[in-house]
C-alpha cells in the first residue's frame, strides 16, 4: 500500500545521524521501536544480568505454555479408554485348597481386556501398621498383561486382610503425574476391581469408618472411581460391611460373591470385560436413536415444505458423537459376545447413515421440486430397516445383561 513506507531522503523529513542510528540498533543496551512511519530511539540502559533474567522468563513461559498444552491437549488423546487397577487379596487361607485361584481367574481375563484399557495390579495383605500390607505390583499400562498374570502368580503370601489400606492405597494410584497418572486419566472410566477373601478389615472393624475414609481418600483426587467388588468364599457372617464398602465409589454396584471357581471366572469376566462391552453399545445406540429421530422429524418437515428447517435437522443428525465407544469396542472384539455386539454396532451405524442418506435425497428432490414418492419411499425401507437392527441390538443387550453374575 502506498504512504505506509518509511520518509524517502528527499521527503523534507529532517535527516538522522547514520553513526547514531547504527549505535542504537547495535548496543545492547538501547531499544528501537517503529510504528508506522515514526522512529522512536529509546535509549534506556538495562544491565545485563536483568537482560538475562528477562529472556529466561520468556523461554520458561514458552516451555510452560507448551507443557499446558501437551496436557490439555496431546495426553488426553492418547488416554486411556478405561483406568482398571485390581486389587487381589494375598492373605493366607487356612483350608482353602485354592490359593492360585485369583491368580488363575486374572490370567483368565485379562487376555480379554480392551486394547485401550490402562491395566494395573496391586496386592493387600499384612501386618496391620506396616509399610508392606499393601503394595503395587504393576503400574498402569496398555501392554503389561503377562507382567500382572506373573506378578500376580510370584505375590507373596500371608498375613492379615489390610483391606482398607489396599483400597485407599489404590485410590491414591490414580493421582499419579502424566504416564497414565494424573495427567493421563481415562477416557471413560477409572475402577478398582477388588478381588477379596474377606469382607471385613483386620486391622479396623468399623466399617462406616472404613468407607467414609474410602469416600473421603476418592473426593480428594478428584475423580470418579468406580468400585467392582468381587467376594471370593467370604464368611457369610462378612457380606453385608463389603455390600457397605461398595457404596464408597461412584456408581456403586453390589459385590458379586463367588463360591467357586468358575463363579470367580465368570464375576471377574464380566466385571473387567462385559461390561465395558454393554455400556458402550448402550451409549451407541442412546446416541444413534435421538439422531434418527431428528431425520424423522426432518422428514416430516419436507413433506409439509418447511425445507430451511429440515435441512438443519439433517445437519444436527449427521454427527452423532460416539468415536470413543466405537474404537472401545473394536478393541473388546476377542470374545464371542463381544465380536457379536461389536458387529452390531458398527451396522447400525451404517444403517444410520443410509437413513441420513435417503433423507438427504428426499430433502434434494424437494428443493428441485421433483416428485417425493420414490425418494419417499426410499426412505421408508431404510428406516424399517434400521428399526429392525434397532430391534435385534436391544435383545442382544439384554440376553448379556442376563449372564451378570447375580449379587447375594
Amino acid at each position: 500500500m502506498k504512504g505506509t513506507g518509511p520518509p524517502s531522503a528527499d521527503s523534507g523529513a529532517p535527516s538522522e545521524s547514520p553513526k547514531l542510528r547504527q549505535d542504537a540498533i547495535a548496543s545492547g543496551s538501547a531499544r528501537v521501536y517503529q510504528a508506522g512511519r515514526d522512529l522512536r530511539i529509546l535509549n534506556i540502559r538495562v544491565p545485563r544480568s536483568i537482560r538475562n533474567t528477562f529472556l529466561l522468563l520468556v523461554v520458561l513461559t514458552l516451555l510452560g505454555g507448551g507443557a499446558w498444552a501437551v496436557v490439555r491437549w496431546v495426553l488426553p488423546a492418547y488416554a486411556p479408554t478405561y483406568k482398571t487397577q485390581f486389587l487381589m487379596d494375598a492373605t493366607a487361607v487356612a483350608d482353602s485348597g485354592d490359593a492360585d485361584a485369583v491368580a488363575a481367574s486374572l490370567e483368565a481375563v485379562v487376555g480379554n481386556a480392551g486394547d485401550s484399557d490402562a491395566l494395573a495390579l496391586r496386592r493387600f495383605g499384612g501386618e496391620c501398621g506396616t509399610d508392606g500390607n499393601t503394595a503395587q505390583l504393576v503400574d498402569f499400562g496398555t501392554d503389561n498383561r503377562q507382567d500382572i498374570v506373573r506378578a500376580a502368580r510370584q505375590a507373596p503370601v500371608g498375613g492379615r486382610a489390610t483391606l482398607l489400606r489396599g483400597i485407599v492405597q489404590a485410590v491414591d494410584d490414580f493421582s499419579g503425574t502424566f504416564a497414565f497418572g494424573a495427567g493421563q486419566r481415562a477416557k471413560q472410566v477409572n475402577r478398582i476391581v477388588v478381588v477379596t477373601r474377606h469382607g471385613k478389615d483386620a486391622c479396623d472393624d468399623d466399617t462406616d469408618f472404613v468407607r467414609r475414609e474410602i469416600a473421603d481418600r476418592i473426593r480428594a483426587a478428584g475423580l470418579e472411581i468406580e468400585f467392582r467388588l468381587i467376594g471370593y468364599q467370604v464368611p457369610e457372617n462378612q457380606g453385608e460391611s463389603l455390600k457397605s464398602i461398595a457404596t464408597a465409589g461412584s456408581n456403586p454396584a453390589e459385590p458379586v460373591f463367588a463360591h467357586t471357581r468358575a463363579d470367580l471366572d465368570a464375576a471377574l469376566e464380566w466385571s473387567t470385560n462385559t461390561e465395558p462391552v454393554l455400556r458402550n453399545a448402550t451409549k451407541i445406540v442412546d446416541v444413534l436413536n435421538p439422531a434418527v429421530t431428528r431425520i424423522n422429524t426432518a422428514v416430516r418437515e419436507i413433506t409439509e415444505g418447511r425445507l430451511e428447517e429440515a435441512g438443519q435437522n439433517l445437519d444436527r443428525a449427521g454427527e452423532p458423537h460416539v468415536g470413543t465407544e466405537f474404537e472401545d469396542l473394536g478393541g473388546r472384539a476377542k470374545t464371542p459376545e463381544g465380536r457379536d455386539i461389536n458387529d452390531r454396532a458398527a451396522k447400525l451405524r451404517e444403517q444410520q447413515k443410509t437413513v441420513l442418506d435417503a433423507a438427504g435425497r428426499l430433502l434434494e428432490a424437494a428443493r428441485s421440486k421433483a416428485p417425493l414418492g420414490p425418494r419417499h419411499e426410499a426412505f421408508e425401507q431404510a428406516a424399517t430397516d434400521y428399526n429392525t437392527q434397532v430391534d435385534a441390538m436391544n435383545k442382544a443387550l439384554a440376553a448379556l445383561r442376563a449372564k451378570a453374575p447375580a449379587a447375594r
